[in-house]
């Protein structure tokens, strides 16, 4: 079955040969998600509804990862929010107290999200599962209180994405269905060295967060898990290079946003037109690359993040968009750092050998 880094090296051989200039299937791809990411956001704003990253985030996780829209799609998207949440109540009610038992526990949930994400046909499912757990898990640890609403706000965050990009696709229909992606057959080694390269480093990367206490680290601590979906080394290079471009780029066309409305940053009408206009940019270059999760991509996620967590009435995004892209480039150099000595480890043993 094909993996992540299959399907990712897929899409980098076609942009080699594909053109630049987007095509009608793109372009209709461009209006959906410009129109969803950006009606999430109003709508979590205008229902004062807190955490309002999810609401910006997740119709971008939605309808950039996958270029089609089905019942299958969608099923996977809910069902990824539904495991996340009885995941985390079972983390937090039997191991909170433990931190050496909540880390073995946690790589555990790492381990069999990276498995699953190799061996069955539920890439989406285990993917936006993987990022939600991540970062709800970083989140409510610091704030334990604040869990409960955390994981309503990623129930309603999806359900409104879900029916949202239905909507979308209905009023912006598809001229042609697009071909299935490539199946790639792993050897068990090969699959092994992927569980293990992903669980490892997600595991590290979230004890190395809660020992030093970054909790304003959030879109450091969401890189370190997205350039890990290819799952080899050779894949989480270019990841982390596009990534950390992706995220210069979105923070930068979000201080020409806030330097542009200045005062006015407290009319909400200008604000979502404001956001409409940016994501349009990012997504026609993710869509552009043909890449998949590429610079486009990260620039799409910065700029939710951005918009959805820091950029409200009275609020200052030039500290957060320096510190973003200080630490989502600190953090991926020690996580490349580190995926370079595992994956020679790993390859001194026929059982996890990627050959």
């Amino acid at each position: 079955m094909a993996d992540a880094a299959d399907q990712f090296a897929a899409l980098r051989v076609l942009s080699a040969v594909m053109p630049t200039g987007l095509t009608p299937f793109d372009k209709r791809r461009l209006l959906r998600l410009a129109i969803g990411s950006t009606a999430g956001f109003a709508i979590s704003k205008l229902m004062n509804w807190p955490f309002g990253v999810f609401f910006a985030v997740f119709p971008m996780l939605l309808m950039g990862m996958v270029p089609v829209f089905n019942r299958m799609v969608a099923c996977q998207f809910i069902a990824g929010v539904l495991v996340n949440i009885v995941e985390l109540w079972l983390l937090q009610a039997l191991f909170e107290p433990y931190p050496l038992l909540m880390w073995m526990a946690v790589t555990f949930v790492f381990g069999y999200h990276f498995r699953f994400m190799i061996t069955t046909p539920y890439l989406l499912l285990w993917v936006s599962g993987l990022i939600t757990l991540s970062t709800v898990l970083n989140l409510a640890s610091y704030s334990p209180a604040q869990l409960h609403d955390m994981m309503v706000a990623t129930l309603l965050s999806s359900s409104l994405s879900v029916v949202v990009a239905a909507l979308l696709y209905w009023l912006i229909p598809e001229p042609e269905k697009p071909g299935p992606p490539p199946v790639v057959s792993l050897s068990h080694a090969q699959i092994n060295h992927r569980m293990l390269m992903g669980t490892i480093l997600a595991s590290a990367s979230y004890v190395v967060f809660q020992v030093l206490d970054l909790r304003d680290s959030l879109s450091a601590q969401v890189a370190t898990m997205l350039v890990l979906f290819p799952m080899t080394y050779s894949g989480s290079v270019l990841s982390c290079w596009n990534r950390v471009r992706g995220a210069l780029y979105g923070c930068a066309l979000a201080l020409v946003t806030q330097i542009l409305l200045y005062d006015l940053i407290d009319h909400l009408v200008l604000v979502v037109l404001a956001m409409f206009i940016t994501v349009m940019i990012a997504a026609r270059l993710h869509l552009a690359e043909r890449a998949g999760s590429a610079m486009g991509f990260g620039a799409l996620t910065t700029i939710g993040i951005l918009f959805g967590q820091y950029l409200q009435p009275g609020a200052d995004i030039l500290y957060a968009s320096l510190y973003r892209i200080s630490s989502v480039a600190v953090a991926l150099l020690v996580m490349m750092m580190c995926a370079y000595w595992l994956d020679e480890l790993l390859n001194r043993f026929a059982l996890t050998r990627n050959a």
